[in-house]
């Protein structure tokens, strides 16, 4: 019976010589396919930066760092800031997290450790559904059917309870109890970032292996404890980068937010009244738009597109502490 050091050498030559054939070549040819895939990715990323960056470099040259802290927007006088978007834009998608992110830690929770079996798939599948719904198509019913709905149950009977509060009065207040603004935005955002968080935190809590769970329950802990102390300390690096990809559907997304925001370029303390995005600022406008003040709104998108890379960024640095721990 052969060694294994006799079975190494004589498999050597056979593998060198299949290495000079054919695969050879077709291992070389995939190698630079995907090379070219990457490098194209990546020439495709800094043409597009490139070319806002170079559409929007005059209203930066223009107007410098107050672009960032000057609320005006102005065409006719032609004066703009970049202010009131990127608030809008930051608030929205923040209360699209803060609502969206513990219902789709529940939806996860309860499809993987509470649910039936018969009632799994469904669920799971009309979660799923919510994805492929258009934005557009969440725009027109929060405008038509949400809003009006939201100013009649939540924005009246909440202004006129908190009125002259001091601080909830002026952060829950609305002027004009249309239904539109900040909060019906972030709403309309959560239920479009819940089916992907939803799916892929399901997904997360289905891989770990049920040899945890079942000791768990083993030793006495209840389903909370389950949860907060084997699932999600197992999935925790997966969960953050749903929510971060949850985030950035939130930060990007324009007809859904254009039709309930109210693009109204107004700064104000409540989160009922409403404002601007910079997504909704460039649909509304860039039609139209000639001169510096299409280079204002390719400033936007600049603006835009670094605030998406900084949240890229916080989300490895999330990743790496969390594994680290």
């Amino acid at each position: 019976m052969p060694t294994l050091t006799e079975t190494i050498a004589f498999a050597r030559p056979r593998a060198a010589a299949v290495r000079k054939g054919p695969s050879r070549s077709l291992d070389s040819l995939f190698r630079g396919c995907a090379y070219g895939a990457a490098l194209l990715v990546l020439v495709v990323l800094a043409g597009i930066l490139g070319s806002i960056l170079y559409g929007g470099w005059p209203a930066f040259r223009e107007f410098g760092f107050a672009f960032l802290t000057s609320s005006a927007w102005n065409v006719g006088t032609e004066q703009y800031g970049a202010l009131v978007a990127v608030i809008g834009t930051v608030a929205s998608a923040t209360l699209a997290l803060v609502i969206g992110v513990p219902v789709s830690l529940g939806i996860a929770i309860f499809l993987t450790q509470l649910c039936p079996g018969w009632a799994r798939k469904p669920v799971a599948m009309t979660i799923e559904l919510l994805a492929a719904v258009p934005s557009i198509i969440y725009g027109m019913w929060g405008l038509f059917v949400f809003a009006p709905l939201f100013a009649r149950f939540v924005q009246i009977p909440v202004s006129n309870l908190v009125e002259g509060m001091p601080v909830i009065g002026t952060l829950f207040y609305a002027r004009v109890p249309s239904g539109v603004g900040v909060l019906t935005a972030g709403i309309i955002l959560a239920i479009m970032i819940v089916p992907f968080i939803a799916s892929i935190a399901r997904d997360m809590l289905d891989q770990i292996p049920t040899v945890l769970r079942e000791s768990a329950y083993g030793i006495g802990c209840t389903t909370w404890e389950v949860v907060r102390h084997v699932l999600v300390p197992q999935a925790a690096v997966s969960i953050i980068g749903a929510i971060m990809l949850g985030l950035g559907r939130a930060l990007g997304e324009t007809m859904a937010v254009t039709f309930v925001v109210g693009n109204a370029n107004r700064l104000s303390a409540s989160i009922f009244d409403p404002s601007s995005t910079i997504a909704s600022r460039i649909a509304n406008e860039f039609n139209e738009a000639d001169g510096l003040q299409l280079n204002a709104l390719m400033a936007l998108g600049c603006i835009l597109f670094v605030i998406t890379f900084v949240v890229l960024i916080v989300a490895r640095l999330l990743t790496r502490r969390v594994k680290a721990a």
